[in-house]
């Protein structure tokens, strides 16, 4: 596999003037060698610009060597004991191994595995071993401490480091990912399932660097708006060079740079393996993302060396070895370490005769020990040291690591480590002899946890390490230390007010006025964080821009072009509004990390984050599902919802199925109001139960854009509209038969014309009843069911819908602007014997007039009343021939497609 020594002649070969080239050469290395690698870089970029200000064509680079960025003379120094940290992270390496192991040991009869990951935390070990010792500060009480988002699959190396810290018991490390009895461990960081351990979830993958990015931004909001110090604070990011495939991983990577988020660090672990084979196999990882980020405005700090490379790159005068390293793709890196020292002799140093006689007086075990960056402890602290004290970028660090560190030939550097969790006896053997483990050979089958004994050398050094930064972590703060009252009710008296005779306003206009409200509050005005994904003026808030101001760290450096309006775009150092752009996942990972500072902060903050209501569950559903995880508390607003209120719009814009998925997440408390007293009433709710109960909910609300007279607020119909049902409008007594007709939104006035046409129209008394809520109805009837199965001889619960109905007679009719599942939900706590007929959205959206929409997808009054005389008529209360009397009367096309296909 040798290469010949031409190859390596470079651009030399194309050279016309080398004596020139030499002294140029020459010159730039008297620089370096008298005044440094600043001052040299600062003369070739100033040599680059003056020859594009010439017209010279210079290409562009974001890319250097393949070497550590940062030179061994400048490395700042190592100041812990070196021999105690491995002995810790072999102690620790060995624990989170033989949790996996024994988990997958554990109850064979059960049918399947636990699962569960040793060979992420073994390439790991070291960088979160330095940061748990010399960097990562716990909350003081003042400043708050660093956020830290750990890569999901290495769980069990923290585990591990907890157990030995005594945070962890060996029992809860013996229910690893066994936590239905509540002694277990989660697999992943799980804040919901570990609530005073975990921070932030990380999974699924992506969602972490999008998150941090936000929560670094947010950090500095809070700092600039005076409601914390967070000025000391960083925010730690693991990810893992696969993960770096998520678009969410790279997506916001520019904001940190534009506002010079130097509070953010990523660490990107680069053991060139994704979970099936080689990330890059056929490319550079490393580079390739050094590009990304160094064009973005990163500072990137690249380690990919140890140590004992530092003497055989000093001798390397005429760069074969660098060229080697930039050469040789990641695929061929992979076989190096899933290998020997032999190997890597004859593979690697064998392209060029050079190369080998660099190495000659090595031997293969010394080759086989010339380690990548990521598990050399001094490198690690270097680039540590480094990037924390970079100001005014974002660093991220590209460490080179192997993974399945220490898993011998079953995992290290195999395509198979990441899925590794069983291991034989002789991989425990070899584990055991290669970290020095003090486990007896007799009881190794046992696979027990080390602990070295109270007093150790080993214990005193941890938690003294921890001590001086603060504290332990990782570690949450289930509830704020805060206090904070919540306006009554009353206060928002202007939006519970019936509107004036002929004054028309939208669900959207009653939101703002609540904001607006809320916003002069003392005491939570201050703590309300609007959010927008530029729709400012679709909502009418664009009135908040001057009265409270959108934030930019930068200020205002321009003037803008309507200042001679009252409503001017009004950017602020201290403005309260977050603008995020045409940017919806920004805008949820900005929500999250507002709706989560009672806890990462100790700051309550009150996050509404408004938005094209198709534009919010179907594109950040794992978002959301994280904001579940993570206890946020918070409203997201959903604008011009359900399936017909956009008009115009069509297809990609019209939302009849986010209210379904909102019922897919346990904490999340969803409402479709119709009237602004119905949505002042949620939200004040909302308020008492997130701000002064401190529940850990958070709430998903949908506005409409339509115009009409609101009827206010009837005294004592609170709590109904709160449980998700009350009776809006009594049907007229006189009627022989009659009806109960459920609507939501939209359609609920519909639901109140189809009442006037029964009436007049056909002799049918019909109760209109308004169901803010299906999802809330169908969780208290499923909650009554379940305590019904298991208390069989206690007095039975009634559910809430079946309460409400049965003072009433008649068949029910649910329609809304979303599919037909939505109200399907209650259908099991309709009264027995009474008719249940649904009426939805199914199918695609579609642009044109609302009239016509409702038409197309079945839900206006008429077929609505259609509806109500079927079941009268399956009833037997009246004949069938009504009912074809009203299709008629109404041309309705009967033959038309079915709108879920059309």
């Amino acid at each position: 596999m040798s290469a010949q020594p031409q190859e390596f002649l470079g651009a030399a070969a194309n050279d016309k003037d080398p004596q020139e080239t030499k002294e140029w050469l020459d010159a730039l290395s008297a620089v370096i060698g008298e005044e440094g690698g600043d001052r040299a870089h600062f003369l070739l970029e100033t040599l680059i610009d003056h020859a594009r200000q010439a017209g010279i064509d210079v290409p562009f680079s974001a890319n250097t060597a393949y070497v550590n960025t940062i030179p061994p003379d400048q490395e700042e120094r190592f100041p812990g004991n070196i021999e105690i940290e491995e002995r810790l992270r072999a102690y620790m390496r060995w624990n989170a191994m033989a949790m996996v192991v024994r988990a997958n040991r554990h109850n064979p009869e059960d049918g399947g595995d636990l699962g569960g990951h040793i060979s992420s935390f073994a390439s790991l070990a070291t960088m979160l071993g330095c940061g748990f010792n010399h960097f990562w500060h716990a909350d003081d009480g003042v400043h708050g401490g660093d956020l830290l988002y750990i890569q999901g699959h290495s769980a069990p190396g923290i585990y591990a480091r907890a157990f030995m810290e005594g945070r962890i018991t060996e029992e809860q490390l013996l229910n690893f990912r066994q936590e239905v009895d509540g002694k277990g461990l989660s697999s992943y960081p799980h804040p919901k399932l570990m609530p005073e351990f975990w921070q932030f979830p990380t999974v699924s993958m992506g969602l972490g660097p999008l998150m941090a990015i936000y929560q670094a931004r947010f950090l500095k909001y809070l700092h600039a708006r005076g409601i914390a110090d967070t000025s000391k604070r960083k925010v730690w990011v693991f990810l893992g060079d696969g993960e770096m495939d998520e678009p969410e991983s790279l997506g916001a990577i520019g904001l940190a740079a534009r506002e010079k988020l130097d509070n953010l660090i990523f660490v990107v672990n680069c053991n060139l393996q994704r979970l099936d084979g080689p990330v890059r196999g056929n490319g550079k990882i490393i580079q390739e993302l050094e590009g990304e980020f160094r064009g973005a405005g990163w500072n990137v700090i690249k380690l990919i060396w140890g140590g004992y490379w530092d003497p055989l790159l000093a001798r390397d005068k005429d760069e074969l070895l660098r060229k080697v390293m930039m050469e040789t793709v990641d695929g061929d890196y992979q076989a190096m370490k899933a290998n020997d020292g032999a190997f890597v002799r004859k593979n690697f140093f064998g392209k060029h005769p050079k190369l080998l006689e660099l190495v000659a007086k090595m031997s293969d075990e010394d080759i086989w020990r010339l380690q990548r960056g990521g598990h050399d402890p001094q490198k690690v602290y270097a680039a540590y040291h480094k990037a924390v004290n970079t100001v005014g970028q974002p660093t991220v660090l590209l460490v080179k690591t192997v993974k399945g560190f220490g898993m011998g030939k079953i995992g290290e550097g195999k395509n198979t480590a990441h899925q590794t969790k069983k291991l034989q006896d002789e991989d425990i053997r070899a584990m055991r002899d290669r970290f020095n483990i003090p486990v007896s050979d007799e009881d190794l089958p046992k696979l027990p946890f080390y602990q070295p004994p109270e007093g150790s050398q080993e214990l005193k050094y941890l938690h003294e390490r921890r001590n001086a930064l603060g504290g332990y972590l990782p570690k949450r703060r289930p509830k704020t230390d805060e206090s904070l009252k919540v306006p009554e009710l009353a206060t928002f008296q202007a939006v519970l007010d019936p509107t004036a005779e002929g004054r028309e306003i939208s669900t959207t206009q009653a939101y703002v006025r609540f904001l607006t409200t809320l916003l002069r509050d003392k005491e939570l005005g201050p703590r309300t964080v609007p959010i927008l994904v530029d729709e400012a003026r679709t909502f009418g808030m664009e009135g908040l821009f001057r009265q409270i101001g959108i934030y930019n760290p930068a200020g205002q450096n321009y003037t803008p072009v309507d200042k001679d309006q009252v409503m001017y775009y009004r950017e602020d150092k201290a403005g309260q509004i977050l603008q995020e752009g045409i940017n919806e996942a920004g805008g949820m990972a900005s929500w999250i990390a507002a709706a989560t500072s009672y806890s990462t902060n100790n700051r309550v903050m009150i996050p509404f984050f408004v938005y094209y209501s198709m534009f919010g569950f179907q594109r950040i559903g794992d978002l959301a599902w994280a904001a579940g995880d993570m206890q946020a508390r918070g409203f997201l607003l959903g604008g011009t919802s359900g399936r017909t209120t956009l008009n115009g719009e069509g297809l990609q814009h019209e939302d009849g199925h986010s209210h379904i998925m909102a019922g897919t997440i346990p904490n999340c408390v969803s409402y479709d109001p119709t009237f602004a007293h119905e949505v002042a009433v949620i939200m004040q709710r909302g308020l008492k139960r997130m701000v002064e109960d401190q529940e850990n909910v958070f709430y998903y609300i949908t506005l409409l854009n339509e115009n009409y007279p609101m009827p206010g607020l009837k005294a004592g119909t609170e709590e109904q509209i709160l449980k998700g049902m009350y009776l809006l409008e009594e049907a007229d007594a006189a009627k022989p038969v009659s009806v109960n007709l459920l609507g939501s939104g939209t359609i609920l006035r519909e639901s109140q014309v189809a009442k006037l046409l029964l009436e007049e129209e056909w002799g049918v008394g019909a109760n209109v009843w308004s169901c803010p809520s299906f999802n809330e109805l169908a969780r208290d009837g499923q909650n009554a069911e379940r305590w019904n199965l298991l208390h069989p001889t206690e007095l039975a619960c009634v559910p809430y819908v079946t309460q409400q109905l049965g003072q009433t007679s008649g068949p029910v009719i649910a329609s809304t602007d979303y599919m037909k599942n939505y109200a399907e939900q209650i259908r099991a706590f309709i009264p027995k014997g009474r008719s249940y007929k649904v009426l939805g959205t199914d199918g695609f959206g579609r642009s044109d007039f609302r009239s016509k929409l409702r038409q197309h997808f079945e839900v206006n009054r008429h077929y609505i009343v259609v509806a109500a005389l079927k079941a009268l008529a399956d009833d037997g209360a009246i004949p069938a021939t009504k009912v074809a009397e009203a299709i008629r009367r109404y041309g309705i096309d009967a033959n038309k497609i079915n709108p879920l296909y059309a």
